[in-house]
C-alpha cells in the first residue's frame, strides 16, 4: 500500500517529537506525581499498659473537633508500650482524639455515669475536664516537610 506524499512529509516532521519531549522533561522537571501537597504526620502514643487491642483515633480540624467530624483517622494495632502510625494531611491546624480499644469492640467503654473505662487521650496530651479536651489545648500545627506528634495515654 502506497502512502500519500503529504502524509510522508507530515510523519517525517513528527520524527523529532519524542526527542523534543524528553528534552522538555529534562529541562523543566515536573514534581513527582505523588506530590499531593500533603504532609506526613507521624502519631506516637505512649504509656500503653495493656499490650492488646488497638488505638482508635480521629484527626479533626477546628470546625469538626466539637462535632466529632474527623478529617482523617484510623486504628493503630497495639503490641507494646508505644504505638505509631503515619498519615498524610494538608498543612494546617489539627486536634486528635483517641482511645485504647482494649476489648476490641470498636467503641469506647463507659461506666453507667458516662465516665470512660478504657484509656484515652488528646493531642498535646491535653487534659479532659468534664468532657473532651478543649480545642485550644489540643490544637497543633502540621507543617512541611513532616510533623511528628507524641501523645501520652491517660489511664
Amino acid at each position: 500500500m502506497k502512502r500519500l506524499p503529504l502524509l510522508d512529509k507530515f510523519l517525517a516532521g513528527l520524527a523529532f517529537v519524542p526527542t523534543a519531549m524528553v528534552a522538555a522533561v529534562l529541562a523543566f522537571p515536573q514534581p513527582a506525581l505523588a506530590d499531593t501537597g500533603k504532609v506526613p504526620l507521624t502519631v506516637t502514643v505512649t504509656d500503653i499498659a495493656d499490650h492488646k487491642g488497638a488505638i482508635s483515633f480521629g484527626v479533626f480540624d477546628e470546625a469538626g473537633y466539637d462535632t466529632d467530624t474527623a478529617v482523617n483517622g484510623g486504628l493503630i494495632p497495639v503490641t507494646g508500650d508505644t504505638a505509631t502510625m503515619t498519615l498524610e494531611l494538608p498543612p494546617g491546624r489539627y486536634g486528635i482524639k483517641l482511645f485504647h480499644d482494649v476489648d476490641g469492640d470498636g467503641k469506647m467503654g463507659m461506666n453507667p455515669f458516662g465516665m470512660p473505662t478504657e484509656p484515652y487521650a488528646f493531642s498535646n496530651s491535653a487534659p479532659a475536664q468534664f468532657g473532651p479536651a478543649k480545642w485550644d489545648a489540643a490544637a497543633f500545627e502540621v507543617a512541611a516537610p513532616a510533623t511528628a506528634h507524641t501523645i501520652k495515654l491517660t489511664r
